[in-house]
């Protein structure tokens, strides 16, 4: 069998009567098991994100906390994961990041069993605190292995299935809600925290890619280069000996970037991501987003157990489900309309993106109106689904105006920006329903941040194509 690989590899073409080898997919040179190791990992970081939706009503009533102080969770979450967001693009870009992705699930999955065992608020506070702190390397490192995994052509819909993962994590709100209901909330930190061993496991089998390779060789089977930091040749060719290689890529702009020597040093490279426009209007426009999104989620079962009178577990079993369903179809709609616009007119994803995180904020205040549990869930279902658009749409774009050399770092950025507006969404909604004594009064401001992230993004088209032109130069 060996040999036979080898005659194959020396005439250049498959020998008579021998089965020759499966041709390269040029969507997945690599093949889509990165894609399925990847998006897992962030599966698993959400899910156990969304168990505290689920759980909160039982954890504010063992301990007495206001909406106000539950609130504080997110925030000083999205906090810990901003103040070390940078560090983790610097390290995305410079080492191997298979292993760091290794680590940072293997943290996940001890702090969350950690969170069952809080005594206290003050505890479980500083729990979240590592957790979210470890949760702001994912962003910029699983941003950056798929643009090298793979080519432009694949990756609105590599993106997408990397953004859909997470929010099909809806179901630790279901999961969470039904545990607390009938186990007591710490069970369900538990159970989140045995997955997160495994998908540790898969992380670590991952190959790492060159950076860059296959902006360049878009349909090829990309080789790791020689002497690449953390990449290990082909053991075949091994016992083939040198003369059998094919020649790796040299110098010049035809040449990979994978040493630490190919990177400016790190203001520069902060320099030129922050100097991007559409970089620093996408940044502005996830915000915005992340705000009201972040409101939405942590607060949607506690309003519908509220004001609508339904049982907890049955409350975040709605909200999950509207969750799951919303953004699968929404990711779906989105790549297939991103592509299509996208062919006929410049920043066409960004348009279809932005369009539907405007109609998204429009179905929201419509959801919240009404006195209706079931038509609430209709309406917020379409809510999600149109803003849901934007997740594949707006992280290709982001992937394509950055140089390869700097997408952990840009990644990075986007990432601090958004989560700004995940760390204040649940406060600001917490501090109002107390003010007011009312939920829904205070759901209905988030339609403004909403607003303001569509009309964001579609201005983004304006400076799109040229940074797209100018990201290899960089």
């Amino acid at each position: 069998m060996i040999k036979d690989y080898f005659d194959i590899r020396r005439a250049g073409s498959p020998a008579p009567n021998r089965r020759s080898p499966r041709p390269p997919d040029g969507r997945a040179p690599y093949g889509w098991k990165p894609l399925a190791v990847i998006a897992t990992a962030g599966f698993i970081d959400r899910f156990e994100h969304q168990l505290l939706p689920g759980v909160l009503p039982f954890i504010q009533d063992e301990w007495g906390l206001s909406d106000t102080t539950a609130g504080l969770l997110p925030l000083g979450g999205a906090l810990a994961a901003i103040t070390l967001t940078p560090l983790a693009g610097y390290l995305t870009d410079r080492y191997r990041r298979t292993r760091i992705l290794t680590v940072i699930v293997l943290c996940w999955a001890v702090a969350t069993l950690a969170s069952s065992l809080a005594t206290g608020f003050g505890m479980f506070f500083l729990i979240r605190l590592l957790l979210a702190s470890s949760e702001g390397f994912y962003g910029p490192l699983s941003g950056s292995l798929l643009a090298d995994f793979y080519p432009p052509q694949s990756r609105a819909k590599v993106y997408g299935w990397r953004g859909l993962t997470p929010y099909l994590a809806g179901v630790g709100v279901v999961v969470g809600g039904v545990l607390a209901q009938h186990f007591g909330w710490r069970a369900a930190f538990v159970i989140a925290a045995i997955p997160g061993l495994v998908v540790a496991a898969l992380c670590a089998r991952l190959t790492e890619p060159p950076r860059g390779l296959l902006d360049r060789t878009a349909g090829t089977v990309p080789r790791p280069l020689d002497g690449a930091p953390g990449t290990a040749p082909d053991p075949l060719d091994a016992i083939a000996g040198e003369d059998d290689r094919p020649p790796a890529p040299e110098g010049g702009s035809d040449a990979a970037p994978t040493g630490r020597r190919e990177h400016p040093r790190f203001r520069r490279q902060l320099r030129q991501v922050l100097g991007t426009p559409t970089i620093a209007l996408l940044s502005a426009a996830l915000a915005a987003l992340a705000f009201g999104l972040s409101g939405i989620s942590y607060w949607t079962p506690s309003l519908i157990h509220r004001d609508h009178g339904v049982a907890e577990g049955l409350a975040a079993s709605v909200s999950g489900a509207v969750t799951v369903v919303g953004v699968v179809a929404g990711v779906t709609a989105g790549t297939w309309l991103g592509r299509r616009w996208n062919d006929r007119r410049g920043g066409g994803r960004l348009l279809a993106g932005g369009t539907g995180i405007v109609v998204g904020g429009g179905f929201l205040v419509a959801a919240i109106s009404m006195p209706s549990v079931w038509a609430l869930a209709v309406l917020l279902l379409l809510s999600k689904a149109a803003m849901a658009m934007a997740i594949p749409n707006l992280t290709a774009s982001i992937a394509d105006v950055l140089a390869a050399t700097s997408r952990g770092l840009g990644f990075a950025v986007v990432h601090v920006f958004g989560a700004f507006g995940v760390a204040f969404g649940p406060l600001v909604v917490g501090v109002v329903s107390d003010a007011t004594g009312s939920m829904v009064s205070a759901m209905y401001g988030l339609a403004v941040p909403l607003l303001l992230g569509g009309l964001l993004t579609i201005s983004a088209r304006l400076t799109f194509e040229r940074d797209r032109g100018r990201a290899p130069a960089l």
